[in-house]
């Protein structure tokens, strides 16, 4: 089965659709899939239900799609440093499902297990609670939260081999792990692609038969949100 694609428009092909759901790995823009990304704007699918941790902030990552309004809905837990989110959702043109990051994380990997929901103490007492059932467990009140399954998947990886097991690198693992397996299909963009048999079996973050698709996506600017530094000090 053909799983390395020479680009990312090519890895879409077939694939998407207008008011599909997607999960998208990433921690702000740690880890994201910038080039499948790209991609998406490119192709100019809309209606998008995206499942990630955020949104990445003003035309980067995930902000691409929102200035391009492409995105119907988010099912996010961080979104602070992205002003047209703020505007578009204050504004009701953009639908907002907030969830607790570990909810989040757990949802997604609820999907990718076939399991269709799980009671969590997360969020009992306020807003997230809201329309969500409630049962007591030993005299405590635990909400139940629903399994997110998509129909497409698109993480970015360090390292993978040509049969597809992947290895993130470092807080680039975050969400793309449980989020490759809560759809019918996950595309995935690496660093570099190598042979079979030079990543270390015990180093697999994550098995082949979850990647459907691969492309090298490489070189990467690795872009931060905010830059922090302070003067040094001069050695005594």
């Amino acid at each position: 089965m053909k799983k390395i694609y020479p680009d990312a428009a090519t890895a879409l092909d077939g694939l998407l659709f207008d008011g599909m759901h997607l999960c998208v790995g990433g921690f702000g823009l740690c880890g994201i899939p910038e080039r499948l990304i790209d991609a998406l704007q490119e192709a100019g699918v809309k209606n998008l239900t995206i499942a990630s941790n955020n949104a990445g902030i003003d035309n980067e990552g995930l902000g691409k799609l929102l200035r391009s309004r492409q995105v119907k809905k988010m099912i996010s837990s961080y979104v602070g440093e992205n002003k047209e989110f703020e505007r578009q959702f204050l504004s009701g043109e953009l639908e907002v499902e907030f969830c607790p990051q570990g909810t989040l994380a757990e949802r997604c990997r609820a999907g990718g297990a076939g399991i269709p929901g799980f009671y969590t103490k997360t969020g009992v007492g306020t807003q997230v609670a809201e329309g969500k059932e409630v049962k007591s467990f030993d005299g405590e009140d635990y909400i139940l939260e629903r399994g997110i399954f998509a129909d497409l998947c698109l993480i970015k990886g360090w390292k993978a081999d040509k049969a597809g097991n992947l290895v993130f690198r470092k807080t680039a693992r975050n969400f793309n792990a449980p989020m490759a397996t809560a759809g019918k299909i996950c595309v995935a963009e690496v660093e570099e692609i190598i042979e079979v048999g030079e990543l270390d079996p015990d180093a697999i973050h994550l098995p082949s038969i979850y990647v459907k698709r691969l492309i090298d996506g490489s070189p990467y600017d690795k872009k931060i949100e905010f830059r922090m530094t302070r003067e040094r000090e001069d050695a005594a």
